[in-house]
């Protein structure tokens, strides 16, 4: 018991000790500190014995504002320019399948004046062959533009 009370005294009175320096707060301004300022251009003013909570700022996140802005309407903007994309690709491909549908393999049906004129049928089929090989490199172009879009989504 003797033990216990020869190690709580020196606690209680350093207790006490703490609390004495906290006797008085000043308000400087904005700022609240124990001990009175040394400047007597700086207006103090003592607040009392009551306890003085702080707390500290919160710090900005590492990005502005105006950078996530700008970033959300770049998000935005991609977003966007995807979906046209996405729609292009769906025409190209519903009309490369019509054309294909339409080629019948290299021999499409032949209209009533190429039955007689078998150049006018061949020019036709020519021409159906290239606008296939176009629409093709049209969707394989607009794929690789999908495929750029997502891959700088990632960054």
């Amino acid at each position: 018991m003797l033990r216990l009370f020869v190690v709580l005294i020196p606690l209680a009175l350093a207790s006490v000790g703490a609390a004495r320096a906290q006797d008085k707060i000043y308000r400087c301004g904005n700022e609240y500190t124990n001990t009175p300022p040394q400047d007597s251009s700086v207006k103090c003013t003592v607040i009392g014995q009551s306890s003085v909570t702080v707390v500290p700022a919160v710090k900005a996140p590492a990005q502005s504002t105006a950078q996530s802005t700008r970033s959300d309407a770049q998000r935005s903007k991609d977003a966007d320019a995807r979906f046209i994309l996405e729609a292009e690709l769906r025409k190209a491909q519903a009309r490369q399948a019509e054309l294909l549908k339409e080629y019948n393999n290299g021999e499409p049906e032949k209209a009533g004046s190429e039955t007689r004129n078998y150049q006018k049928y061949a020019d036709r089929v020519a021409e159906m062959k290239a606008n296939i090989q176009r629409n093709d490199a049209d969707i394989a172009s607009i794929q690789r533009e999908i495929a750029r879009l997502s891959g700088s989504a990632g960054r």
